[in-house]
């Protein structure tokens, strides 16, 4: 990241690629975190305001639905207005919602400002992407992109330990407290060193596509979501997937048919960045759903408190941040095909031995089959991702990091509910009856342990059904073809040149 100097904006003027860099990535890291922040603060909240399970789960679930929702709208928004102000837009949405769940009188303000971050959250992650690929040319982005994935990675990763932590030995308003300050000295230097770096077009909104957006991946998002409490039987989660499904298709076809379209669907016509784009869905659906399964398996079969189940999974969320800039930078030189196999391939190796997981196996070993399964991850999410937007044309960029997105998260939900639905059945339809109860005691114990570890063996058998179906997707991916992308400086020059 040298020369910044030669470096210039949309309008021409030479900026600090590196601080801008900078305060992208502390932004988008505080607004990422928020994503798992509230894991192991669920039965204190409960406590605290005095609801159910059911009611406290929308902080997560009520989040997640608003992110997803959002994503789409970002390529209309950076297309339509100046970076520097959408983001500082996006991270003062954030604040407001932040201070509103640091000051919570009620349940009901913690989850509006809930709601509000997620405005916030689900245009800055989709934006810093974009940002990060306009401002360094084709051949550097894999680096650029991989710090990206420390924050998109780590981030989440990290919440559940921290949150743990400040519960043991804080408030929980302490939660978002902790962000508040961060936050405004983002603010702050946002306002000197980021620059409008993309290109805006102004179009109008078409408000049907929003509606139809809206109805649609909120909809799928909250039915996949359900499927935890409700199972696949229930006619609120089949009801809402399907309502779901409608309205995205309706979304679609209206899309394909625009002249100046909501979101660019066309993007998948581009082979590199479709397989791309299956390729990183997979792999989030089989990352995702182990990250919630196995807390589970800690907690209620080894005993552990979520605090500690947490710190078991850290030395994992470390390796992936570690590594998400130095597999950048392996794509940068090898491209990404050997990396995506190879990765695909620890991935499936580290899942494997879930299978066999007992009352008794070493904490030790979860540790290091966790990292082995978070070093794989690295060398696919970011590789791939990065391959996949540098075969799209410049002023596409921002239409296929929204899509690439939005099918991540519904792809991310989906999984996660299929695991936990598969735990779930299975372990109901093992499960001792009661009569066992009162004839032996010992032996119902014994029994529904048995059953429960079932259930999650079964959830890890389907986790690497979706790491070989990643595996077999690699060969797909090729080294072959280069970035149709045009540079951001070439692009800036060019429109110089033109002007004068």
């Amino acid at each position: 990241m040298a020369n910044n100097e030669a470096i210039v904006d949309a309008h021409g003027k030479p900026f600090n690629r590196n601080l801008l860099v900078l305060v992208l990535l502390v932004g988008t890291f505080c607004t990422v975190l928020n994503g798992t922040i509230l894991t192991t603060a669920f039965p204190t909240l409960m406590k605290e305001f005095s609801v159910t399970t059911s009611d406290v789960q929308w902080l997560t679930t009520g989040f997640l639905m608003v992110n997803g929702i959002m994503i789409p709208v970002t390529a209309w928004l950076s297309n339509n207005f100046s970076t520097k102000i959408l983001y500082i837009i996006a991270m003062s949405t954030f604040l407001v919602g932040t201070i509103m769940c640091f000051t919570a009188p009620n349940f009901g303000t913690i989850l509006a400002g809930r709601l509000i971050q997620a405005v916030g959250v689900g245009i800055t992650m989709p934006l810093m992407q974009v940002v990060m690929l306009s401002i360094f040319p084709a051949n550097k982005r894999g680096a650029a992109m991989g710090l990206g994935g420390l924050v998109i990675g780590l981030a989440p990763a990290i919440g559940p330990a921290l949150s743990g932590f400040i519960i043991d030995n804080s408030s929980w308003r302490q939660l978002f407290g902790m962000i508040i300050p961060i936050v405004v000295i983002v603010l702050i230097l946002a306002f000197f060193f980021m620059r409008p770096v993309i290109q805006t077009h102004r179009t109008k909104l078409d408000v049907l596509s929003l509606i139809e957006s809206t109805l649609g991946f909120g909809a799928i998002l909250y039915g996949f979501s359900s499927v935890g409490d409700d199972g696949w039987g229930s006619m609120t989660v089949i009801g809402t997937i399907v309502v779901g499904i409608i309205f995205i298709l309706l979304f679609g076809f209206r899309q394909l048919h625009m002249e100046k379209p909501f979101l660019e669907l066309r993007v998948f016509k581009e082979k590199k960045f479709a397989t791309a784009a299956a390729l990183s869905s997979v792999t989030n659906m089989a990352m995702v759903g182990v990250e919630m399964v196995l807390p589970l398996y800690l907690q209620i079969v080894k005993g552990m408190s979520a605090f500690h189940s947490g710190l078991t999974l850290l030395p994992g969320a470390l390796m992936i941040g570690v590594m998400s800039p130095i597999t950048g930078n392996a794509f940068d030189k090898y491209g990404p095909k050997d990396l995506a196999r190879m990765g695909m391939f620890l991935l499936t190796a580290g899942t494997i031995p879930f299978l066999f997981l007992t009352k008794s196996t070493p904490i030790l070993d979860i540790v290091i089959l966790y990292m082995i399964r978070m070093f794989g991850i690295s060398m696919v999410l970011m590789p791939v991702t990065t391959d996949g937007m540098n075969a799209l044309p410049f002023n596409l960029m921002s239409h296929g990091t929204a899509v690439n997105n939005t099918v991540r998260q519904v792809f991310s939900s989906m999984g996660t509910a299929i695991l936990i639905s598969v735990l779930t059945n299975v372990t109901n339809n093992l499960k001792p009856g009661q009569s066992l109860l009162k004839a032996s005691p010992l032996a119902y114990q014994e029994k529904f342990y048995d059953s429960t570890l079932s259930g999650y063996h079964a959830a890890f058998a389907v986790a690497i059904v979706f790491c070989l179906i990643g595996f077999f997707i690699t060969f797909l991916v090729n080294n072959s073809s280069k970035s149709q992308a045009i540079d951001t400086d070439q692009l800036k020059k060019t429109k110089l040149a033109g002007e004068e």
